[in-house]
């Protein structure tokens, strides 16, 4: 049974994760705070607390890095929320723009059993509804390589799989101009002007995206 932590705590542990790429690198306090909207003193408080509890390393000043226990925790997080995602979209009729905020509060029901069962009932899906790799039930992470169109080449082909924004508004943008997970691009053209492309969609339609648009659409060459 994995250990209960309160909905606050499980959000700063998700929000280290994820600014350190699961890497465990060094954290700021001024970057948690900025990712949780919480005041910098507000931060440092929750921090001593997770310190104490032997979820993180902290030293003033010096930033913060998750221990193996706290690691632990935060991928289970990103797993329950991944999972749900999926269930929202496969099972519900959600849209992939619609899923986040559900999937926020699922997150902290604190039962494995439940979560194991999602997670087989679902065929144990590889990915969410945005391409994210979703943790095993051992904690691992498959990561697929893939690559930004904003770092492609003329001609290069590949599938979108993934996106790095997850907005709502982002999203809705990628659905109207057809660029959801699965579609088959080419880049035609690279414009040097403003960096902006013109990708070949599916080999017919053709569609021009900003770099901004096209450096968070991450592609399977």
């Amino acid at each position: 049974m994995s250990t209960i932590h309160s909905f606050t705590e499980e959000n700063y542990l998700k929000a280290i994760y994820h600014l350190s790429t699961g890497n465990n690198s060094v954290v700021s306090t001024n970057q948690i705070a900025e990712i949780t909207n919480t005041k910098a003193a507000s931060v440092t408080d929750m921090l001593k607390k997770l310190a104490e509890k032997k979820l993180i390393n902290y030293i003033k000043y010096q930033g913060v890095t998750l221990t193996e226990a706290g690691k632990n925790a935060a991928v289970n997080i990103v797993r329950k929320h991944r999972l749900w995602e999926v269930f929202l979209v496969e099972k519900l009729g959600f849209k992939w723009d619609e899923v986040h905020d559900i999937a926020e509060e699922l997150e902290h029901i604190n039962s494995e059993s439940l979560i194991n069962r999602l997670d087989d009932f679902l065929g144990n899906p590889a990915a969410d509804p945005h391409g994210d790799p979703i943790p095993d039930r051992s904690g691992t992470i498959h990561q697929k390589k893939l690559v930004r169109i904003s770092d492609m080449q003329q001609d290069q082909n590949g599938t979108i799989s993934g996106v790095s924004e997850h907005s709502s508004v982002f999203l809705k943008l990628l659905e109207k101009m057809g660029l959801t997970l699965g579609t088959k691009i080419r880049v035609s053209e690279l414009i040097e002007f403003d960096g902006s492309i013109i990708l070949i969609v599916n080999d017919h339609a053709d569609r021009t995206i900003s770099r901004e648009v096209a450096k968070n659409i991450l592609v399977m060459l």
